[in-house]
C-alpha cells in the first residue's frame, strides 16, 4: 500500500522515465503575484512561460505542488471531499509534446502495473471527459488507448474548456475518473454521478487564445497559439486514498496520522457522531493547513494570507474545545503535521522551533479573545432569544469584531450552531464606514493596477527589457511605454502623472524589503520628469512612476535617466545593515528569529522576526556590538550569481515568502553572512559607518519588529543625545555621566517623597477648616449644603475623605468640594 510521498513520487519518476522532464520542486505557498492570495494549482509557478512573459527554462517539467484553496473553507470538516490544503501532481510541456504524449503518459502511469512503477488502475474503471469538438483527442483515447467510446464523454465549456480568467492562453481539456461502484452512486459515467466517479486527472491543452469575457463561457476564442502547451494536474490525496484502499482523503495515512493525535488529545474517536467527527476533520485539516503557511513564512494577522492562517489556526482551537480538549494542544497539532508531511518537505522539520513557537503564541493570544468573545456571544444569544427573535444584530457583530477582536466568521459560525442568524449588511456596513474613516486618516501606497494588460502589452512589443542599476547610476535608455491612469498614452503634457517604462533603467522597483529609488528622466527634446515611485507588476518590467514637470513627454522618445545618488547610497546601507543585524539576531537569539519582514529606507530600517515575548535589553545591546565590531573590520560586500543549489552549499539564506528561481543572486558580507537577495548594497561594511537600533516592540501575535538608524542618520541621533547628556551633567553639578540614571533615579524619588509631605501638609490644613465649613453650612430644610473651592491643591482620594468627614458631623448633607 503506496505511503506517504509514495504517490508522488512514483508521479515523478514514471513521468521522467516516459519523456525527459526536469523535475522542479514545490514552489512556496506564497507568490510574488498580485493576483493570487497563495498558490491554489499545479500549473501556477509556470504561468508565467504559458503566459509568455519569460522563456521556460526547459521544454518539459514535472513537479508535485503543495496548494491551498480557501473558498470552501466553511465548508471543510461537513465533508469528506472539502479540504484546504492538497498536493497536485503535474506534468508539462512547453510548446513539446501536445495532446498524445499527454494523453500517453496519463494512461501508462494509471494502468500500469505498481510492480512496474504505475498505479496499477483497474481499465475497465476509468472513464473520461473530452470538450464538445475536440474530436482529436477523443480519437486519440479510443484508438491509441483502447478506451471504448461508451465511456468517452463530451462536455462544454463550463466543464472541459479551461482558461486563467483572463485574456490569453486557454484550451480544451480532458479529465479522467475512477469508477468507485454502485455503492456510490448511479451509473452513467462522469455527467451522471461525481460522487461515484471520482475525477482524478484533468490534462489541459492549451492550443487558443481566448478574448476578453465573463465567466467559464462568456469570452470569445481569438485563435489558435503557434506553440501549444499541456498542462496537467493530477491530485495527489484523491489518488493515495485510491491507492491505500481508504473511504476519502481524511483516511489516508498523512492525514489520518493528525486526526488521530486530536482524537487522542480530545479522548473523542473518530466516528463516534458526526457532530464530533466534523470537528476533528476541520483540526486535522486546518492544523497541516496552518503548518505548511507558517512553514512558507507566513504569520498570523489580520489581513490577506495572514488572515488566512489565523483564521485556520482559530477554527482549529475552537473544534479542540468544542470536542473537549481544554488544554493548549497547538503544539502537540503542529508536530505531528511536521511528522505526517516531514518525508515531503524536509525543511519542515529543520524549520520546526520556529513553526511551534508562531503556533503556540497564536494559540496564547486566542484563547484569552476566545474566552471573552464566548462571552459576549452569550450574551448577545440570549438577549435576542429573549425577544423571540433568531437574528443576531451586525452592531453586536461588529462590537464582538472589532472591540473584543472576535473574527465575524468565528460569530457566524457560533451563530449557526445555536440556529441562528446574523445581520450580515449590517455588519458590512459598518465595517465599510470603519473602512473609510481609515482611507481619510491614511492615504495608501498607490501600488499599481491588478489589470496587467497593459503592462504586458508593453512587454511583448520591446524587443527587451534591462536592469542595469547594479553597476550603473545614470543611462541612455529609449521609452517603450508610456501610461496614463494605466491606459496607454502616445504623448502626456507637463503637470500630468505618468507611468514610464524604459528598455534599460539604473532605477531599482521596490521589492524585497527595499524601497523604490527617485530621481528624474530627461527626454532628448528637453521634458523632464521627476521619478517618485518604481514598480515591478511583471518579472522584469520596472515601472517608474512620477509627475511631468517640464515638456511633451513622447513614447519612443530618447532619455537619460539618473537615480537619486544620495538616497540610493543610503537605502543600500539600510539594507546591508538589515542583512547584518538579521545574521546577528540568529547567532544570539537562535535560529528561530528569521526575518519575517523589513523595510530599508534612507538611512533606517526595520525588521521583524518571529519570537513568544520581547528581547531582553542586553540581546540588543549584544547584536548592536556584534554589528558594529564587524563594521570596523570593513568586510567585503558581494554579489554572485548561481544555482540555487550552489547557493544552498555555501550555506545561503533564503527568506521565507520569496520567489527564487533557477539562477539566484547571493549577497555575502565577508564570510559571516550569505543571503539570496536581489536588492542593493554598499561595497565594504565600513560604509555603513555605525547602526543604531533604537527600539524593539511587538507588531502582533509572535511578531516583534526592531527600528533602527545607520550611518549619517544613527550619528546625527547620537549626537543629539550627546547634547541633552551634557545638559544634565550640567544640570546635576558634580555627576558624570556614568552617574545620571542612579542620580536622576535619586532626585526622582526624593521628588515623590517631598509630593507625598507636601500632600499631608495640605491635608491636614484643609482639616483646620472643618469647623468653620460646619458652622457655614447653608441650611435647607432638614438638609445642610457645603461648597467650597480648594484652589487645585487636593487630590480626589484627600476631597473625598474630606467630604465624608463633613457628612459625619453634620449628618444628611450634601457636600461638594473642589
Amino acid at each position: 500500500m503506496p505511503t506517504r510521498q509514495g504517490p508522488g513520487k512514483q508521479f515523478g519518476e514514471f513521468i521522467i522515465q516516459g519523456l525527459a522532464h526536469t523535475v522542479v520542486p514545490s514552489a512556496s505557498l506564497v507568490l510574488n503575484d498580485p493576483n493570487l492570495l497563495l498558490v491554489n494549482a499545479g500549473m501556477v509557478p509556470f504561468k508565467p512561460y504559458f503566459l509568455g512573459e519569460i522563456s521556460a527554462p526547459y521544454p518539459r517539467a514535472t513537479s508535485v505542488q503543495k496548494c491551498v484553496r480557501t473558498l470552501d473553507i466553511d465548508e471543510v470538516g461537513k465533508t469528506t471531499r472539502h479540504a484546504s490544503f492538497f498536493q497536485m501532481c503535474g506534468n508539462f510541456s512547453f510548446g513539446d509534446y501536445f495532446k498524445e504524449g499527454a494523453i500517453e503518459l496519463a494512461w501508462e502511469l494509471l494502468t500500469k502495473p505498481q510492480s512496474a512503477g504505475g498505479y496499477g488502475f483497474d481499465e475497465s474503471k476509468l472513464w473520461v471527459t473530452v470538450y464538445l469538438d475536440d474530436d482529436e483527442a477523443a480519437d486519440i483515447w479510443h484508438k491509441k488507448m483502447g478506451v471504448p467510446k461508451e465511456k468517452i464523454q463530451r462536455r462544454g465549456m463550463a466543464d472541459n474548456f479551461w482558461s486563467m480568467g483572463v485574456p490569453g492562453p486557454c484550451g480544451p481539456c480532458s479529465e479522467i475518473y475512477f469508477d468507485r461502484g454502485p455503492e456510490y452512486g448511479r451509473e452513467g459515467g462522469p455527467i451522471a454521478d461525481e460522487d461515484r466517479y471520482l475525477e482524478i486527472w484533468n490534462l489541459v491543452f492549451m492550443q487558443n487564445i481566448r478574448g476578453d469575457g465573463p465567466g467559464k463561457e462568456g469570452y470569445p476564442i481569438l485563435g489558435e497559439l503557434p506553440a501549444k502547451n499541456i498542462d496537467t494536474g493530477l491530485g495527489l490525496e484523491r489518488t493515495a486514498a485510491l491507492l491505500q484502499g481508504v473511504e476519502n482523503i481524511y483516511e489516508i495515512d498523512t492525514t489520518a496520522m493528525i486526526l488521530n493525535r486530536a482524537s487522542d488529545l480530545s479522548g473523542v474517536n473518530y466516528g463516534s457522531n458526526e457532530k464530533s467527527d466534523i470537528s476533528l476533520r476541520v483540526v486535522a485539516d486546518h492544523a497541516r493547513t496552518a503548518t505548511m503557511l507558517i512553514g512558507d513564512g507566513v504569520i498570523p494577522g489580520n489581513e490577506g494570507r495572514g488572515y488566512v492562517l489565523r483564521r485556520m489556526m482559530r477554527r482549529t482551537i475552537r473544534n479542540m474545545r468544542l470536542l473537549g480538549a481544554e488544554d493548549r494542544n497547538i503544539s502537540e497539532l503542529v508536530s505531528t503535521s511536521i511528522q505526517a508531511m516531514g518525508a515531503q518537505y524536509p525543511e519542515l522539520e529543520k524549520d520546526r522551533e520556529r513553526i511551534k513557537k508562531i503556533a503556540e503564541a497564536e494559540e496564547d493570544a486566542f484563547l484569552s479573545t476566545l474566552k471573552s468573545g464566548t462571552l459576549i456571544f452569550d450574551q448577545a444569544r440570549a438577549e435576542v432569544t429573549s425577544r423571540g427573535s433568531k437574528v443576531i444584530s451586525g452592531e453586536d457583530a461588529f462590537k464582538l469584531h472589532d472591540t473584543y477582536g472576535f473574527p465575524f466568521d468565528l460569530t457566524l459560525e457560533m451563530a449557526n450552531e445555536n440556529g441562528l442568524q446574523i445581520d450580515g449588511e449590517g455588519f458590512k456596513r459598518l465595517m465599510q464606514e470603519q473602512k473609510e474613516r481609515a482611507k481619510a486618516d491614511a492615504k495608501a501606497k498607490k501600488t499599481g493596477h491588478t489589470d496587467l494588460s497593459e503592462y504586458r502589452n508593453i512587454a511583448e512589443k520591446a524587443k527587451s527589457l534591462e536592469f542595469i542599476g547594479y553597476d550603473h547610476l545614470a543611462a541612455e535608455a529609449s521609452i517603450v511605454g508610456v501610461l496614463v491612469n494605466g491606459k496607454f498614452a502616445k504623448s502626456v503634457s507637463v503637470g500630468s502623472e505618468i507611468e514610464i517604462v524604459l528598455d534599460r533603467t539604473p532605477f531599482y522597483a521596490e521589492g524585497g524589503g527595499q524601497l523604490a529609488d527617485g530621481g528624474v528622466i530627461r527626454t532628448s527634446d528637453g521634458a523632464l520628469i521627476e521619478i517618485d515611485d518604481v514598480q515591478a507588476p511583471l518579472p522584469g518590467l520596472f515601472v517608474h512612476r512620477g509627475r511631468v514637470s517640464d515638456g511633451e513627454v513622447r513614447s519612443g522618445a530618447k532619455v537619460f535617466a539618473e537615480i537619486d545618488r544620495q538616497r540610493r547610497a543610503g537605502i543600500s546601507r539600510a539594507h546591508t545593515a538589515t542583512h547584518m543585524v538579521h545574521k546577528a539576531f540568529r547567532e544570539i537569539l537562535g535560529e528561530t528569529a528569521t526575518q519575517a519582514g523589513s523595510e530599508n529606507a534612507p538611512g533606517r530600517f526595520r525588521f521583524d522576526f518571529p519570537s513568544t515575548g520581547a528581547v531582553p535589553k542586553s540581546s540588543l545591546d549584544e547584536v548592536e556590538l556584534r554589528v558594529n565590531t564587524l563594521l570596523a573590520d570593513d568586510l567585503e560586500v558581494t554579489a554572485q550569481e548561481m544555482s540555487i543549489d550552489e547557493a544552498k552549499s555555501i550555506g545561503a539564506m533564503a527568506l521565507f515568502g520569496e520567489k527564487y528561481g533557477e539562477r539566484v543572486r547571493v549577497v555575502s558580507v565577508g564570510d559571516w553572512a550569505r543571503e539570496l537577495c536581489g536588492g542593493t548594497h554598499v561595497h565594504r561594511s565600513g560604509q555603513l559607518g555605525l547602526v543604531k537600533l533604537l527600539s524593539e516592540s511587538s507588531i502582533g501575535s509572535g511578531v516583534r519588529r526592531v527600528e533602527a538608524l545607520v550611518g549619517v542618520d544613527a550619528f546625527s541621533y547620537l549626537a543629539r543625545e550627546h547634547v541633552i547628556l551634557n545638559s544634565l551633567t550640567e544640570l546635576i553639578k558634580g555627576t558624570r555621566s556614568e552617574e545620571l540614571p542612579e542620580r536622576i533615579s535619586k532626585l526622582l524619588q526624593k521628588m515623590k517623597e517631598m509630593e507625598k509631605e507636601f500632600k499631608v501638609i495640605k491635608l491636614a490644613q484643609a482639616r483646620e477648616k472643618i469647623p468653620g465649613l460646619v458652622a457655614s453650612a447653608e441650611k435647607l430644610g432638614d438638609l445642610s449644603l457645603v461648597i467650597n473651592n480648594f484652589d487645585g491643591e487636593l487630590g480626589g482620594d484627600e476631597l473625598r475623605n474630606l467630604a465624608l468627614e463633613l457628612r459625619e458631623k453634620l449628618k444628611g448633607a450634601v457636600v461638594i468640594l473642589s
